[in-house]
């Protein structure tokens, strides 16, 4: 296995860049977003670009994350790892703060010296209210470029959050090239939805609000191959 999360995440979709890599289904508003390797890759480069030129940030610094598990909370994990930085859903002072819209006023109690919230609209659509002392991750993210050479060391927590990865996909019975679908209720652990799947160079269906009575025809249309629910 590699040795840090970007170079994991770069095999996991070097043989087929098209294939679908991260299908999100959201049963309670009847969104789909699919997105291949290479468009989550290019969300990913985006957002790493903006890491390290607008908010200047250096490898080892720290990344707050309050984002539930979702395709855009993908890319900023991935960029975040790729940008070398730690990432933390605990409380502290932070060089950076992502944050989803239900919880602008959880996050207002942290130090942080740049803060982008997410509408996580299924189309990525820019945000028309903004909250006070927050930029749109959406909006920001776009202009930046669509490549980004990662460090070659990865951050300094990514050998024990690909152990624990590695770990977890035996526990769940994860095997080389699955097609998973994963209740979000039941993993919100981006260990468990995002980097055992790709340790494994899984594809993953990700439900929230998962409505119990679509799994069979869910999991013919999308080939799953081993359910998580």
């Amino acid at each position: 296995m590699a040795d840090n999360i970007a170079r994991v995440f770069a095999d996991a979709i070097a043989t087929d860049p098209t294939r679908p890599l991260l299908t999100w289904y959201d049963d309670a508003t009847g969104e789909r977003t699919e997105l291949s390797g290479a468009t989550l890759a290019n969300w990913v480069a985006k957002t790493a670009n903006l890491l390290v030129d607008e908010v200047a940030v250096d490898p080892g610094d720290v990344a707050g994350v309050l984002l539930p598990p979702h395709w855009q909370s993908a890319a900023v994990l991935l960029g975040c790892w790729s940008a070398g930085l730690t990432v933390t859903d605990t409380p502290g002072d932070v060089a950076v703060l992502f944050t989803a819209t239900a919880r602008v006023a959880e996050a207002e109690a942290w130090p942080a010296g740049e803060r982008y919230v997410l509408a996580l609209d299924p189309f990525a659509l820019p945000m028309r209210q903004v909250p006070a002392g927050f930029a749109d991750y959406v909006s920001e993210v776009r202009a930046h470029g669509d490549h980004f050479s990662p460090y070659a060391k990865g951050g300094p927590g990514d050998a024990e959050l690909l152990a624990r990865a590695s770990a977890r996909a035996t526990e769940l019975g994860i095997t080389p090239g699955d097609r998973l679908l994963i209740d979000t209720a039941a993993y919100p652990d981006p260990v468990d939805w995002l980097l055992a799947p790709l340790t494994t160079r899984s594809t993953t269906v990700l439900c929230a609000n998962l409505d119990q009575s679509t799994l069979p025809t869910r999991t013919t249309t999308e080939r799953v191959t081993h359910p998580l629910t």
